[in-house]
């Protein structure tokens, strides 16, 4: 089979669509659609490939384009679309004249034209727990169930995931529970309910010698799902809590500018993460870290190629390194555990 190249050198990030067509001496013209979603900017350049299937049939496919020269896929607006025309090269094929391809681009340009993103404030409460060295499976069970199904109970929660901590981490945390909340005022509620306080004296603190919390407000797209995190992206994963205590000297403009380098990095790989968010803790009463962020990946693929890529070790080492004090990083398997109300 022979291949065919084309190189695209487009300042933008665009999403179109192919139109192949394909001669040869034996038989008439056939077409094929296809539509594809490309990443480029000025570093990189995508590098579009096909295999001629047949005499008739020419199936157009990625190569780079979804690894390490496409980082990023963001949501394309199809408003305004772009027209682009090239020509390619046959090479070793018994063409008559050289194909064309029809791109029917949707780039993402900075204008006035295009309104920016909504965004929804939120309040992100994150609780960590060590589990006595004691714990049957059926008394772990019935202390996430409890904990998770609590949504059900009280008003102002709008999203919770939580499971057994699995990785090891110097402060010997066992288990972590993450739950949204729409306002401030909702989290105060939370922690004054009765129903809260009785799960937390009957179903927690028996298997529990010590918890941490951290609340912190950030924004999420304006949208039902995200802002709910339901849909099929959110049904699994990996969850990755990250509390930081930074340094008292850093905090203001350096701090800002580590965790803002952090979102756009993060920012670049949506094919691995399905939605972050950040802020600082405001809990008055557990100040011993600073700072959080939960980044919710799509998989533990995911989490792994992320924490192990070159450019998140360089924001960490350029940006945090120097001014950290205390850092705990933690990540669990999403899989509700509760699915009736205790």
């Amino acid at each position: 089979m022979d291949e065919i190249k084309s190189k695209f050198s487009l300042s933008t990030h665009f999403c179109f669509e192919i139109f192949s067509e394909h001669h040869n001496s034996n038989s008439n013209s056939s077409f094929k659609h296809d539509k594809y979603v490309f990443y480029n900017d000025n570093k990189h350049t995508v590098t579009l490939a096909g295999v001629a299937t047949s005499s008739s049939k020419l199936r157009t496919m990625l190569l780079e384009a979804l690894t390490s020269t496409a980082p990023s896929f963001p949501s394309f607006r199809r408003q305004c679309p772009t027209t682009l025309s090239c020509h390619v090269s046959f090479d070793g094929l018994n063409t008559r004249r050289n194909p064309t391809m029809k791109v029917t681009a949707c780039s993402k340009v900075e204008s006035s034209s295009f309104p920016l993103e909504k965004k929804r404030k939120v309040v992100e409460h994150v609780c960590l727990l060590k589990a006595k060295q004691v714990l049957s499976d059926k008394d772990e069970k019935d202390m996430l169930d409890y904990l998770y199904t609590s949504q059900y109970q009280m008003r102002g929660i709008v999203a919770v995931s939580l499971g057994r901590i699995s990785n090891d981490n110097v402060e010997n945390y066992t288990h972590a529970v993450f739950m949204r909340f729409q306002t401030k005022a909702d989290v105060t509620k939370f922690y004054e309910n009765p129903f809260y306080s009785k799960v937390l004296k009957e179903h927690v603190m028996p298997y529990c010698h010590d918890l941490v919390n951290v609340d912190y407000e950030s924004e999420v797209e304006d949208d039902m799902l995200r802002i709910f995190r339901k849909g099929e992206e959110f049904n699994y994963g990996v969850e990755f809590v990250h509390l930081f205590a930074f340094d008292d000297s850093a905090l203001g403009a350096p701090v800002e500018d580590a965790l803002a380098s952090l979102e756009k990095l993060r920012k670049e790989f949506p094919s691995l993460i399905v939605q972050s968010t950040q802020g600082s803790n405001f809990n008055l009463s557990s100040k011993e870290y600073t700072h959080a962020v939960v980044t919710r990946f799509r998989s533990s693929e995911a989490f792994e190629i992320f924490l192990g890529s070159t450019e998140y070790r360089d924001v960490w080492r350029s940006k945090f390194e120097r001014i950290i004090r205390k850092t705990l990083p933690i990540h669990f398997s999403v899989d509700p555990v509760g699915k009736e109300v205790m």
